[in-house]
Parts: structure tokens; sequence; C-alpha cells
């Protein structure tokens, strides 16, 4: 039986798209029966902003100082920055990149103690929050610090698609220098754990691609494919991965492979991220797999060029709602199963028959 889970939401970048996105896609009230939403950010900012929104339905909203107090059929704001907080629609501004950080802050605070059941993160301006001191290069790496992981995975999750990267947020030129077996291999287990436990996927298939044109093309453009990946699809095999290629990408995708695959391992960002947004961006999700948490986001940016004009589409924004939904529900019909094995296993090793065959304790 599911339950009704308590989903954080932070604000992101307050002068981008966020606000709007958040704002349309809980304007369904459905919504408030399957979750209990908590916005992390200001009532000012979202009634700024729900203003902008035309031909839009009541809200109920509930303005709480703690997530543990968050009514189940509204709309719940926790307001975490100052009432003096101002907002300037398309532009990056050192404010809202500190509000940003602060909003993030106080999310994962509740997440640390079990206040909210999953986070789902609205867009932030990378370059601001690092300028303003924020010391991470995204979101991904600041929740992998905060919960104590030594390695995390981004997945891109749809309906038709779900694609993982090697190396993240890096300079192209910086790949090939990165790649190792030990870390696809690695990544390939965080993968198939995460298509197991998160996703419900039994004995999931990974498709792995390549790093050069053509897989390398023996050898002629380059030696990665023979060197490296390879040996680390080969080495996954043996621990009863199933993993399959090298394929090479431009292929992969455009003869529909990917279909053949529960999911695909890219050898990094935009050899993954293209594709899959090219093929599912409005409704794309962003996913942190290898964490303790379950943390999803949209599949866009701030947007600058939209925000306060009633253009941004909030598709993506409901998808990671949604998404962050399925995966608390399967994580705990997973780690229930997972408990009960252990019950039978452990009573098989308390009961055993003797040398005559009798059952004894």
């Amino acid at each position: 039986m599911t339950r009704k889970f308590t989903i954080g939401i932070t604000q992101g970048d307050g002068n981008g798209i966020g606000y709007e996105v958040i704002i349309k896609a809980l304007a369904d009230e459905r919504i408030l029966d399957i979750c209990t939403p908590v916005i992390y950010g200001s009532s000012k900012i979202f009634g700024f902003y729900r203003k902008q929104i035309h031909n839009l339905e009541q809200i109920n909203t509930n303005v709480i100082s703690s997530a543990r107090d968050a009514h189940q059929k509204r709309v719940n704001i926790i307001n975490c920055l100052p009432d003096n907080v101002f907002v300037e629609p398309g532009q990056s501004t050192p404010e809202s990149a500190k509000s940003a950080m602060t909003a993030l802050e106080w999310a994962v605070k509740d997440l640390k103690e079990g206040n909210i059941d999953a986070l789902v993160t609205a867009p932030i301006n990378k370059r601001a929050m690092v300028n303003e001191g924020f010391g991470y290069t995204g979101h991904t790496e600041y929740l992998e610090k905060e919960f104590g992981v030594n390695e995390v995975l981004m997945i891109m999750v749809s309906d038709q698609l779900k694609v993982g990267v090697v190396t993240g947020h890096i300079p192209l030129k910086d790949v090939p220098g990165r790649l190792s077996q030990e870390m696809i291999v690695s990544k390939l287990r965080l993968m198939r754990a995460s298509l197991e436990r998160d996703f419900a996927t039994y004995s999931p298939k990974i498709a792995v691609l390549g790093l050069n044109p053509h897989c390398g093309d023996g050898g002629l453009l380059g030696d990665e494919e023979q060197s490296i990946i390879l040996p680390a699809i080969q080495a996954a095999n043996e621990e009863g991965i199933l993993a399959f290629g090298p394929y090479s990408p431009d292929g992969f995708f455009g003869l529909g492979n990917y279909s053949r695959f529960d999911a695909v391992l890219a050898m990094y960002h935009d050899q993954g991220l293209i594709p899959f947004k090219a093929l599912a961006f409005e409704l794309g999700v962003n996913y942190t797999a290898g964490l303790p948490i379950v943390r999803t986001s949209p599949d866009h940016g701030t947007a600058y060029e939209m925000a306060g004009r009633d253009l941004a589409d909030p598709r993506s924004m409901i998808s990671s709602i949604y998404t962050a939904i399925d995966i608390c529900n399967h994580r705990d019909e997973y780690d229930r199963l997972q408990e009960g094995k252990m019950t039978v296993k452990s009573l098989s090793a308390e009961v055993k028959p003797n040398k005559n065959g009798n059952i004894v304790e």
C-alpha cells in the first residue's frame, strides 16, 4: 500500500522560471491527493509570480515555519528568505543566487531530519552561486557532499529513456583522462542498483556508449573503446551486470536502439543529454542516483528570457514531482521485499535438518 509523501520543493533562482513552473505544477488540486508539497522560498515571491500567470485556478496556500506542520490539503510555503526580498525577473543577481542557496540549505536540513520524504529542486544559476561562495558546480555535487557519499550518478529519466553519464560537469577536454575501467564499472553498479530499487526494474539491461566517433573505428579514431570501455563492460558482466556495447552514439539513438534497453550509460555530459533532451525535453527529469535520499529536478535551466512572462512549460516540473513520488514508493516496496528475504534467510539458518533428516532448532 502506498503512503502519502511530503515533497520538498526548492525555489531555485527566484529571478528565473522556477516559481512559475512550481505554481503551474501545483495548480491542479489532484496533486494534493498523492503528496504534500512544501516550497522552500518566499510567500512574497510566490504571490508575485502567481499574479503573472493568467487563467490560474485558486491555489490554497499555507505558510509554515516547519515541514512538520505541513497541511496535507494545501500548498505549504516555508519562508526562508527575508521579508524585504527583491525580485528582478530575467536578471542574474547576487541576491537571487544567495536566496537559492538558502532555500537549498533549509530543504536539505529537513531532509536530514526526516521532515520531508523527497526533494525536487527548481533550476539555479550555477555560475552566480559559485560567485557567491557556493563552492559546488551544481546540486548534484552539493548533495553528494552533504549526505556523505563517495559517488553519485546523474540519470536523466523519461517514460521512454533513461540516460546516465560517467563524467558530469567537467570540461570536454578532461573527459578522456578521467575515464577508467574502474570508474565505468562503478557507475554501472550504481545504475543497476538504482534501476532495481528506484525504478522497479528486474535484471536491467544497460547499453554502454563509446567515446570516439564510430567507437574509435578499430583504433583509427581513438583506442579508449578497446583499452578502457570494453574491459569495463566485461568486468561488469562478470559481476552479473547485464551491460552491453560499446555502441556508437549516433547510430544508437538515430536508429532507436535505446528502446531495447532499460537504460543507457554515456561517457560524458553532452553525449547523453543532447539526445535525451531532443527526445524527451518537455517531460524529462534529472535524478541523482546513489544518495540515501530521493532528489529530482526538471531537465531545464533558469530560462531568464521567459521569466515573469507566463511562457514557461511546467511539464518537466510536474514529471519531477511524480517521479520523486514513484521512486519513494518503489524504494518502500523494494526495502520491504529485502527485509522479507532477510527474515526468511535468518529463519532458514536457525532451522536445519540433522544427519538423520530431522528438523532441529
